[in-house]
């Protein structure tokens, strides 16, 4: 399994990021469209390659995640949900992601030093490998910062304990929205040795 950044790949990886995403995310992102086939062109889009990292075999995308310093590696169109989704339905989906996906959803400071991990998500066929954990941490190795934070919500058991074995500690949790299917946003942390 290789790990690289997107952006550094020969071909467009943004099909294949857009269904590892919809995979990842479904449970979510159902609520706007049902159909898979379609969400992964509405999604194609968003992705600021630049930010993103992925687990390859072959030219096959396993996994993926994102690295910023707090603020969203994606960028969102609307006339792509509105020409994919219809006008109002196009409409609803742009307005909610763009709220919940583009703005700063951590509700502390984060520092210079401090970078975010978002959008960890693994292909069906790719989970439970270590896959994940590997990326992870090749994004670390990566990036120069200090520390690294991320949020997860407290029903994804399986993600918190990953983050947990790669060092991760929780330092908040708050409460979720009602509908939300969650009960808490976990807020982690993990401090790297040996960097300022």
């Amino acid at each position: 399994m290789a790990f690289i950044c997107a952006e550094q790949l020969d071909f467009d990886p943004r099909p294949q990021l857009s269904y590892v995403f919809v995979e990842g995310f479904y449970d979510w992102v159902k609520h706007f469209c049902k159909d898979k086939n379609k969400l992964v062109k509405v999604f194609a889009h968003i992705f600021t390659l630049k930010y993103f990292y992925v687990a390859l075999e072959g030219e096959r995308i396993t996994a993926m995640t994102a690295c910023t310093q707090g603020f969203a590696p994606i960028s969102l169109q609307r006339d792509v949900f509105t020409k994919e989704l219809g006008f109002i339905r196009g409409n609803f989906t742009y307005f909610i992601l763009k709220r919940h996906m583009v703005r700063n959803s951590y509700p502390f400071s984060l520092g210079r030093t401090t970078g975010t991990i978002e959008f960890v998500a693994t292909s069906p066929d790719y989970r439970g490998k270590g896959i994940a954990g590997g990326l992870i941490t090749f994004v670390m190795e990566a990036n120069p910062y200090s520390a690294y934070v991320l949020e997860v919500a407290d029903t994804n058991v399986g993600a918190v304990h990953l983050y947990e074995k790669l060092g991760f500690k929780e330092i908040r949790r708050n409460k979720a929205p009602k509908r939300s299917g969650v009960n808490f946003f976990i807020y982690m942390r993990k401090e790297i040795e040996g960097r300022a």
